[in-house]
């Protein structure tokens, strides 16, 4: 089936598949489906591809995960000829190879862009969903597949006044596509996320002043970020089936030497050593795998905490904001960031830090932003707020199960599913990278392949053996959420407000939502599932 890719159809049609979200997970999809000769549409808000790098252009946005590595495994074609050209990738790099993509396997043909689905109710008669965009285009289809990303929702702070504001206004996570002038603006910035981290140092180097408010200061390591050798492209080319081998077996989908010690069983010249050897290594994971016990033992630590505390001190020359930046929950229990220059920044005559732990933001004026200290004026604003992360996506689309179960309620108090991938009452909806997998402790190409290619094994098994439907139990998505919330339990995870706990949205119910158990773990529990017969899930006629 083909539908013109620029203008959403009124017509009422039938799918094998509807696919919810054009980035990495719904091409992927899209291309996997088409080799079984299924026939499936895309829906994409967005006016082209890319998932999160299309919305996501904000000053200095880059991958932390390196591109050699972030990038799909199952062309070995497309492994050869694509040409990286940084060790991580901006947006317009990551972009232009999503699009590439696209065009060399010819997905655009079966993409609805400038349509975002708004709901889909499964019609048990027909065991077929329905689904139904902002055009009303109305899609039967036997398969529901939310390619929606783990970070896609976006989210602004929560506080008045927002519309008052008679400067400009930008969100990072929906950022315009032409380039924005910040010359000669004064400028404030909320939030210091990887967002924020990122986009900070750009926005520092034109703008008149740059005055940044942050609620809960991030982790950060510096990228060491540079052009690609072609001596290092070719060797990883010839070695692409044994890395990608490693990948899959890994814990985060990046392989690294698998530690050996306690950080407490070493002396504290050898620790120090191999924390200033991941610092300058600009891995994010060789960081957090530098100890065995780095995310299950808190005096463990705390001596990575002091020691990155230190490396800010020595950056940064205020001692009051290098205080303010350091901060006070375990390392790697919220997302840490990778920078170019960011603490560096703060050495700036015209860039300022205000710690909202201390002055609270009370409301957006039409000038600027109000703390309870005083009023910052600005002609910009910037809100580098973050997402309602790993659910928002799932519930904004009015999903309905069996007797109408509604997913949103269904999840009210907190998201529940088998493998991360379907949810009781919902059958044959699938998700890519969804709660209860690994997804955003992972190299997230990693994982989007692993999802797609067992949703595509489950959809063939249904075709061979005369299926139609396939649902998760009750008990199995029970036993699944108590065993990866047991998992989370065991580290220090729960420990800080972050958004893998939904802490960062008011209201949402704060539970560890992704698996922390592995890439390789889990790819062998899902393996063994499909190997029993898709255990756990009902398969019907």
């Amino acid at each position: 089936m083909s539908v013109n890719p620029q203008e959403p159809s009124t017509k009422t049609r039938t799918v094998d598949a509807v696919i919810v979200g054009a980035g990495f997970s719904g091409l992927y999809l899209l291309h996997k489906l088409r080799q079984q000769n299924l026939t499936a549409v895309v829906f994409e808000a967005g006016t082209g591809v890319g998932g999160t790098w299309y919305w996501n252009r904000y000053p200095g946005a880059r991958v932390d995960v390196e591109s050699l590595a972030y990038s799909y495994s199952f062309s070995e074609d497309l492994e050869q000829e694509y040409p990286w050209e940084e060790r991580y990738p901006t947006q317009p790099e990551i972009l232009k190879y999503a699009n590439h993509v696209a065009d060399r396997f010819d997905l655009r043909k079966d993409i609805v862009f400038r349509t975002r689905v708004t709901s889909a109710a499964w019609a048990e008669d027909q065991r077929t969903w329905l689904v139904r965009t902002e055009h009303e285009d109305a899609v039967t289809a036997r398969f529901l597949i939310m390619a929606t990303g783990c970070l896609s929702a976006p989210k602004l702070p929560e506080v008045p006044g927002i519309e008052n504001f008679k400067g400009t206004s930008y969100q990072t996570s929906r950022w315009p596509h032409e380039q924005i002038d910040f010359t000669g603006q004064r400028v404030g910035i909320i939030g210091t996320g990887s967002s924020g981290v990122q986009s900070i140092p750009v926005i520092a180097e034109t703008a008149d002043s740059l005055t940044v408010f942050q609620r809960t200061p991030s982790y950060s390591l510096p990228a060491r970020n540079r052009r690609l050798r072609d001596d290092e492209i070719a060797a990883m080319r010839e070695n692409y089936r044994a890395y990608r081998k490693a990948q899959r077996e890994s814990g985060a989908g990046v392989p690294v030497e698998v530690p050996t010690k306690s950080a407490l069983e070493v002396s504290e010249p050898e620790r120090n050593a191999a924390f200033e050897a991941a610092w300058e290594s600009g891995s994010l994971v060789n960081l957090l795998s530098t100890f065995t016990d780095f995310a299950t033992n808190q005096q463990a630590n705390d001596t990575a905490k002091r020691w990155i505390h230190g490396k800010i001190r020595d950056i940064v020359q205020d001692p009051q904001t290098a205080e303010d930046l350091c901060p006070d929950y375990p390392v790697g229990t919220k997302r840490p960031c990778l920078d170019t220059n960011y603490y560096e920044t703060f050495n700036e005559p015209h860039v300022h830090l205000v710690n909202l732990k201390r002055t609270p933001l009370v409301e957006v004026t039409d000038k600027g932003i109000r703390t309870s200290e005083q009023e910052h004026e600005f002609d910009v604003i910037v809100y580098a707020t973050g997402f309602d992360a790993m659910t928002g996506a799932l519930t904004n689309v009015d999903i309905r199960g069996r007797d109408g179960l509604s997913l949103k309620e269904t999840w009210s108090a907190g998201p529940r599913t088998y493998l991360g991938i379907g949810s009781a009452g919902f059958p044959n909806l699938f998700m890519i990278t969804g709660p209860g997998s690994p997804s955003v402790l992972s190299n997230m190409i990693v994982s989007i392949e692993q999802h797609v290619d067992w949703v595509n094994d489950v959809i063939a098994h249904l075709d061979r053996e005369g299926l139609r439907t396939i649902e998760a139990t009750p008990a199995a998505q029970d036993d699944w959420v108590d065993h990866v919330n047991l998992l989370a339990s065991y580290t220090l995870y729960p420990r800080a407000n972050s958004w893998y706990m939904g802490a960062n949205v008011p209201g949402k119910t704060r539970v560890f939502m992704p698996y922390c158990g592995g890439v390789g773990e889990y790819r062998k529990k899902c393996d063994d599932v499909a190997a029993r017969g898709y255990e756990g899930f009902e398969l019907a006629r």
